[in-house]
């Protein structure tokens, strides 16, 4: 199986609520990549999912360090900020974003609350 073939796997079994599974088909794909950011994201947020708030939190922002970037990723850090109750930290992600890309959707609903 290639690395987007296990991805891909994963995503879907992530979606479906499925993580022990999706955790499977990203590491095989991380195996094969160890760098790849979409693995790794997936597995920060099944963290999160699974109420390791923490985990997921240290694991999107060492992503986010790596990859600033990356919109994804920072668009997770601050709705996961968001959800932890750490608003300062949330809105400076999200003006970072607005830095990067002015029409960002989700980031102009977000930054109303700041």
């Amino acid at each position: 199986m290639s690395v987007q073939e296990a991805y891909d796997r994963g995503f879907s079994l992530r979606c479906e609520g499925r993580y022990g599974e999706a955790k499977m088909a990203f590491q095989q794909a991380l195996a094969q990549e160890p760098g790849h950011v979409k693995s790794r994201w997936q597995l920060a947020l099944i963290q999160c999912f699974e109420g390791d708030f923490d985990g997921s939190l240290d694991a999107l922002k060492a992503l986010a360090d790596q990859n600033p970037g990356n919109l994804d990723v920072l668009n997770d850090l601050g709705m996961t900020y968001n959800m932890l109750g750490y608003q300062d930290e949330a809105c400076a992600v999200f003006r970072r974003i607005l830095e990067i890309s002015p029409d960002h959707e989700n980031a102009l609903r977000q930054i109303k609350y700041c």
